[in-house]
């Protein structure tokens, strides 16, 4: 039977949990990682396996709320939708942002009340929204005209965050482009609010995801008070300020610390109401280094002088993201030279090659694992049974009590 606790009685929960407050200090070292070895010996199942601290999860979340007091975090589901996390967030006092009704049936399955729960995805099917609306759920984005007689028709009284286009320059996962209304567009979308009576009752953005120029809030902060200004001058009532995701985690390349954004952030949102309510959507950030991804070598091969390893798990089991170039720290056990490979995953599809010119050492055999770190988002939630391999093993530990 799946494990259901009531959303007042985890946040209950809480309290005996916080032995100190966290801060930029907890953001975890490269050498942190005996746990995962241990928690492979002793729970792995052989296939590659992504080992979560759930403990970690909670801490980075106290470390989000202590650089940006004045921001409520509203957790990403899709960066990793594990119930144990959602679990371990609820506590914290967290709310949640969704992109589907599977998302919002995954929440609400646990307990979590719809007014915590804002529907991010700026287009849907006019059922998604139906069926939203019928479980409660009142906050709802968009970016272009067409979508709002979705709501005329199915949700006249919903509360409306307009999603606005915004630079993206300086993030390893750029999302500009497929959302995000134009300044172009704004006032036409103004106007059938107004025509069809609809609440456009705030604005969001998204930075890119693992922004790693903070100057990308500040833009983007700015032209959101512009469309406030907007809203207001049309008798419209703006209440919401969403500074979407983009908060970044330790990868490959140097990032800015999370107080650092967040004095940012606190330096733009205090030219806004007192009363304008100020959320954000991290996702990457409270997960991603609470975890790491670990996969085995199936095999190496040398092609054209070229060397390469295959992996258990490549780009359809959990790595899709290096696709498009973001890279992660890797770690072995062996201790040979490092020399560049070509790796890829398991499938006979060519497109699932994960990295090229990657340094590992030169003695990497089949049955050696490999050590993805601070790997906890994105990975699994992507990851398929493309070409009949398995999904990746979930094991979640706590390191503040006993294993989950």
């Amino acid at each position: 039977m799946a494990f259901r606790q009531p959303y007042e009685a985890v946040q209950a929960a809480s309290a005996p949990q916080r032995p100190r407050p966290a801060t930029e200090a907890d953001a975890p070292g490269a050498a942190e990682w005996a746990w995962v070895r241990q928690s492979i010996a002793r729970l792995g199942d052989g296939r590659p396996a992504l080992v979560l601290d759930v403990a970690r999860v909670r801490r980075n979340a106290r470390r989000f709320a202590a650089a940006m007091p004045s921001v409520r975090p509203h957790y990403a589901v899709k960066a990793n939708p594990d119930r144990r996390v959602l679990l371990a967030l609820a506590q914290e006092g967290a709310g949640f942002e969704i992109a589907s009704i599977a998302e919002l049936d995954l929440l609400q399955s646990i307990g979590v009340p719809t007014h915590e729960i804002f529907y991010s995805n700026p287009v849907r099917a006019t059922a998604a929204i139906e069926y939203a609306a019928r479980r409660g759920v009142e906050w709802f984005a968009f970016d272009c005209v067409q979508e709002l007689a979705k709501f005329a028709r199915c949700k006249p009284d919903a509360k409306l965050y307009l999603r606005i286009e915004t630079t993206n320059e300086g993030s390893d996962w750029p999302l500009a482009g497929k959302f995000g209304a134009a300044e172009r567009d704004i006032d036409p979308i103004i106007d059938e609010a107004k025509r069809l009576q609809l609440d456009i009752a705030g604005v969001t953005f998204h930075v890119g995801s693992q922004c790693r120029n903070p100057e990308n809030w500040r833009t983007a902060i700015g032209s959101a008070r512009a469309v406030f200004r907007r809203l207001a001058a049309a008798g419209l009532r703006p209440r919401l300020l969403d500074v979407g995701g983009g908060f970044p985690v330790q990868l490959t390349k140097p990032v800015p610390g999370i107080d650092s954004i967040g004095a940012l952030i606190a330096q733009e949102i205090a030219q806004f109401d007192p009363q304008v309510k100020v959320i954000a959507e991290p996702g990457r950030f409270l997960v991603a280094d609470a975890a790491c991804f670990v996969v085995h070598v199936i095999g190496t091969a040398m092609r054209n002088g070229q060397r390469w390893m295959h992996w258990d798990a490549g780009v359809f089991g959990g790595l899709f993201e290096t696709t498009d170039g973001l890279r992660y720290n890797l770690r072995s056990d062996k201790n040979g030279v490092h020399v560049p490979w070509c790796v890829a995953g398991p499938t006979c599809d060519s497109v699932d090659v994960c990295m090229r010119d990657q340094m590992l050492p030169e003695d990497m055999v089949a049955g050696d694992s490999v050590y993805v770190l601070n790997a906890g988002a994105y990975t699994t939630a992507y990851a398929s049974e493309f070409n009949g391999f398995a999904l990746p093993q979930v094991i979640v530990i706590d390191s503040d009590s006993q294993p989950a």
